[in-house]
């Protein structure tokens, strides 16, 4: 369940006050709510704080963007030049040891940065209105992604993308991405997105045709099992700017990315 930044402003505003502790291994805590004993974070405030750590201006087209100088986009350096360490050694131990090494990364504010729709909403969500923003294919991407998942694919590493995003959006997912640069396997077979209609066996214990129970966190953690015993890779590491994108297991190391404006149970 996505909710917004009223439901969850004291909890948005750690997130702020704590951007530079993310990073390597950093989601196995989760996210705390308001306490209802206090009064929350105020709102007016955390929009101002919000703005300030993505630098957020609007470009020449209305188009609200984050500033490549902003605290935002230097804790996105700071866990890509940790993640490219890694994803170097690691592949290389992998290799080495016969297994085929895999990256997995989630695509909304991982890849794709949604802020401009954030600001326009007032950081609220409507389906209708996040599917025809998705649909128009045009989101920036988050600073460094689309090189690292290039980078990734370098070093011999097969890169999979794991996203709550349904079915229906896979056309404008993948027309966005490519726009981006991060034009690496965006095929079905390493794509995965929600199929409520259909969904695969694998997940059987949450859903049926028709019939969806999957919370994100069984969504995303079974189809890393797939890709690991299913498909004989080893999730060497798995990226995400929700704690719900990580939990579960199935990837050696988690990198949690920065999201101050919404929150995914």
């Amino acid at each position: 369940m996505r909710k917004s930044l009223r439901v969850l402003a004291a909890g948005a505003a750690c997130a702020v006050a704590g951007a530079a502790l993310y990073g390597a291994g950093a989601a196995t805590a989760g996210q705390s709510t308001a306490n209802s004993t206090h009064e929350p974070y105020n709102i007016g405030q955390l929009v101002k704080d919000i703005d300030t750590y993505y630098g957020t201006t609007a470009d020449a087209n209305g188009v609200y963007q984050a500033s490549p100088d902003s605290p935002y986009a230097r804790d996105l350096a700071r866990i890509d030049a940790d993640a490219r360490s890694y994803i170097d050694k690691a592949a290389r131990k992998a290799h080495r040891r016969g297994e085929k090494p895999a990256v997995v990364f989630d695509i909304d504010d991982t890849l794709l940065l949604s802020l401009d729709y954030e600001k326009r909403t007032n950081y609220t969500y409507n389906d209708a209105d996040w599917n025809a923003y998705v649909d128009r294919a045009d989101r920036p991407a988050v600073f460094g992604s689309p090189e690292l998942v290039r980078y990734a694919d370098s070093k011999g590493v097969e890169v999979f993308y794991n996203t709550g995003l349904g079915e229906a959006r896979r056309a404008a997912a993948v027309a966005n991405l490519k726009k981006v640069g991060a034009d690496v396997n965006l095929d079905p077979a390493h794509m995965f997105l929600k199929d409520k209609a259909d969904p695969p066996a694998y997940l059987k214990d949450c859903a049926t045709p028709g019939n969806w129970k999957c919370t994100t966190v069984q969504f995303k953690s079974a189809t890393r099992k797939h890709i690991e015993q299913d498909l004989g890779y080893e999730i060497i590491a798995n990226f995400g700017d929700q704690y719900s994108d990580l939990g579960g297991g199935y990837a050696d190391r988690t990198y949690k990315l920065p999201n101050p404006t919404y929150f995914v149970s």
